[in-house]
């Protein structure tokens, strides 16, 4: 588990392309009531020091209905964004679990390489345990994850539930937690 995620511009283009594929297949779904979904995308400025020269990177995959009456948002679950958090999803799970760690010199490294502030870094830990726990999600998706090691110690537990120190299998753990980025529709939808 280290910093090379977020530095590798290949591993956030593969990031970008899964996004892409989940924005594909809810875009051929169409909208609940029926109707045709039209590109909706919106710009995000993400933290820190993201390097992707791609410039479809920094923005939010999302569709709005044609039908007059309805015209409802339909944002697909993202590998890239961590729900409303302004800093990468692979940032905050990271960063959070090195603070988990033995010791902080890891997670130091990376709140100076990215610019995460202490007191952020301190509201990712309390939204892991408070927020996230409590959260419809996780009580559904728990019931998956029944041979991880308790008590769970997030998101240092899905790291290691997930083995997630390659590319793919940081991207499965991204996938995974994907579903509380998107639409309520999709919110108990695992890919």
């Amino acid at each position: 588990m280290c910093h090379r995620f977020l530095s590798n511009r290949n591993f956030l283009l593969l990031l970008l392309a899964i996004d892409r594929d989940i924005a594909e297949k809810v875009r051929a779904e169409n909208c609940a009531c029926g109707g045709r979904l039209h590109v909706a995308n919106y710009p995000r400025k993400p933290r820190g020091d993201v390097s992707c020269p791609e410039a479809d990177f920094r923005v939010r995959l999302s569709f709005c209905c044609d039908r007059d009456g309805c015209r409802c948002r339909s944002t697909p679950p993202s590998v890239r964004f961590l729900g409303r958090k302004v800093y990468l999803g692979v940032m905050v799970v990271l960063i959070t679990a090195l603070r988990q760690g033995p010791t902080a010199k890891g997670s130091a490294v990376l709140q100076k390489r990215f610019g995460a502030d202490r007191r952020t870094i301190a509201r990712w830990q309390a939204w892991w345990k408070k927020t996230f726990t409590g959260s419809k999600f996780w009580k559904v998706t728990r019931a998956r994850c029944v041979r991880m090691a308790k008590p769970f110690e997030l998101p240092r537990t899905l790291i290691n539930f997930f083995r997630a120190d390659s590319a793919e299998r940081m991207a499965a753990l991204l996938r995974f937690l994907s579903p509380i980025g998107g639409s309520k529709r999709f919110y108990f939808h695992v890919f």
